[in-house]
């Protein structure tokens, strides 16, 4: 069974389009407030005016995760056991993903990576583990 697919409208086309060329973008206001999901509006100043798609640098740490044991729709039937996390980028937003760790490996504050995987046609941002930065230990 296929996997349920996104809608793609104009507000998120720039996201797709970067995961397509292997970039992961996030939006960034004037006012200094930088975010994931896509919304038309900055949650900090309310204008829907003074933002701009930004690139980011792919790095990201784990904030928080869970393990699904229980498929709730039937194309996640044959993939469980399956990871859905949090991840920080180092440019501040966070986001909901997947890590491509064992699961016993995935630990808090762990450094990530970004790796775009196709599905179905469609590139998705997933994470791997990553070398800690200096003065950082591997989890």
């Amino acid at each position: 069974m296929d996997l349920p697919l996104p809608e793609i409208t104009p507000l998120v086309r720039p996201w797709w389009d970067g995961l397509q060329q292997g970039v992961l973008r996030y939006l960034s206001c004037a006012c200094g407030h930088r975010w994931l999901p896509a919304s038309p509006e900055c949650a900090h100043c309310l204008r829907g005016d003074r933002w701009h798609w930004a690139d980011a640098s792919g790095q990201a740490t784990v904030v928080s995760w869970v393990v699904y044991h229980t498929a709730y729709h039937p194309a996640f039937k044959d993939r469980l056991p399956y990871n859905v996390a949090i991840v920080e980028l180092a440019e501040g937003p966070r986001m909901v993903t997947n890590l491509l760790v064992p699961l016993e490996r995935i630990r808090i504050g762990m450094p990530v990576r970004l790796k775009t995987e196709a599905v179905q046609g469609l590139a998705v941002a997933r994470f791997e583990a990553c070398a800690a930065p200096p003065g950082l230990s591997a989890a």
